[in-house]
């Protein structure tokens, strides 16, 4: 299968050492798709055979040798996105062969991982634990306030401009609901949020509250159609610019607000009638869950209604994993996920009855593909806006989140929840009811 290759190292030229050779050929030998490894331009590696005429190939270009090194002796994957951002390394082909075959490689790349599995479990947390609550360097705390607002600000601030070339007219960046095959995203984003009003039973005057409101897409529709008084709180500033600059030119002032505020916080903006969170259970942290069900139960008033939209995860949450890091790193700072069961556990010990479970993974399997579809219509706007790197890598993001979404490794729940203290029933008797 391999040859020798001339490499150009040190400004000199010399035969790649057979380690290499042989450690690819292994990597490589049950790769189930057409790849052509192109090394520097000296030699061509072909994995699972030469390309027929008209079958789609993956083509890997690794322009430096020191990128086959980093990889070889550091054995962690993020060496290839940092080589992707360096232009030290280019794929050819479609988005979802770079996914599949970054899979296959992550498969088989486990030492550094591991090992990094080791360190969260073993001295991270343990060290994490020791220091929250006592005030010292919060920063380096992980889901305390400050650090909490730096990890959202970093994603959501990027731009607002960057998310109105692919996200639809309302700014809603969650998942949709495509109740008709043929529903574009605005109209599927609209069924979102009027089911979630009526899943909240909304009524006029009450008091809703909007946790990690995005942009206000869901504040907007629940005060139009439903005659709510909406409160959003968010830790992105750049979101509560556009939301003020909305409420003011719609002339909304009297019926929505949104604040500066932490879920942890909300209970000093009074009591709500109805509390939704859409989204934003992600970036609590999985050993904040106690912390961030009993913030919404202090908010919420006796027979309330509390809607929780999030994103589960098949197994349990490894910080250490290939496709973990790439999002802490590159997308979303501090994020994590959690498996349904879990969710559900802690939401109990907070004091909650779940009384309706709704899964809407292939829902968001279709969201990520027309946000991925839509980025790509407008990737030279966006990348005038953030960068051509920016774009690579959300590109990559929204594609593997489908493939996560689309194979069962992902899932996304709506849970409608009551405070378990109130015994008395005052819901309809069936879920038909609910919705009416």
């Amino acid at each position: 299968m391999f040859t020798k290759a001339q490499a150009a190292l040190d400004g000199t030229t010399r035969t790649l050492p057979p380690l290499y050779h042989n450690w690819l050929s292994d990597l490589l030998a049950e790769l189930p798709m057409r790849v052509c490894v192109d090394l520097w331009g000296q030699e061509e590696i072909w994995a699972a055979g030469r390309q027929d005429q008209g079958e789609k190939c993956l083509r890997v270009t690794i322009r430096e040798p020191e990128v086959l090194k980093r990889l070889l002796f550091r054995r962690d994957l993020l060496v290839i996105v940092e080589a992707y951002l360096a232009d030290q390394l280019r794929f050819y082909g479609d988005t979802e062969q770079m996914v599949g075959f970054v899979e296959y490689l992550a498969e088989r790349v486990e030492f550094r991982q591991g090992f990094a599995a080791w360190l969260e479990k073993n001295l991270l947390s343990p060290l994490r634990s020791t220091l929250d609550g006592g005030g010292a360097w919060p920063r380096f705390i992980r889901h305390s306030l400050e650090r909490d607002r730096a990890a959202v600000q970093q994603h959501y601030d990027l731009s607002n401009e960057f998310y109105k070339l692919w996200l639809d007219r309302s700014m809603t960046y969650s998942c949709a609901r495509f109740e008709e095959p043929d529903m574009t995203l605005e109209k599927a984003q609209e069924a979102k949020l009027d089911l979630i009003c009526r899943k909240l039973r909304l009524k006029p005057g009450e008091r809703m509250l909007d946790i990690g409101c995005g942009w206000g897409g869901l504040l907007k529709w629940a005060a139009t159609h439903y005659g709510v008084q909406a409160c959003g709180i968010t830790l992105s500033n750049e979101q509560v610019h556009y939301n003020h600059d909305w409420i003011q030119r719609d002339a909304f002032q009297d019926r929505v607000q949104v604040e500066l505020c932490d879920y942890r916080e909300a209970y000093r903006l009074g009591e709500f009638d109805k509390i939704v969170s859409v989204g934003m259970i992600e970036h609590v942290g999985l050993r904040n869950y106690p912390t961030y069900f009993r913030s919404i139960l202090k908010a919420l008033s006796p027979g309330g209604l509390f809607l929780n939209h999030g994103i589960t995860t098949s197994s349990e949450w490894n910080p250490a994993g290939m496709a973990e890091r790439f999002i802490d790193r590159y997308i979303f700072p501090d994020g994590e996920l959690s498996t349904l069961p879990a969710t559900l556990a802690a939401a109990k010990d907070g004091g909650w009855e779940t009384i309706d479970l709704d899964c809407w993974r292939p829902h968001y399997a279709k969201t990520l593909r027309c946000w991925a579809e839509r980025l790509e219509r407008a990737r030279q706007q966006a990348a005038d806006i953030v960068g051509e790197g920016v774009v690579r890598l959300w590109h990559l993001y929204l594609i593997g989140s489908a493939f996560g979404f689309e194979r069962n490794k992902l899932s996304v729940y709506q849970t409608l929840l009551r405070r378990a203290q109130d015994e008395r029933w005052n819901l309809p008797m069936t879920r038909a009811g609910w919705l009416s």
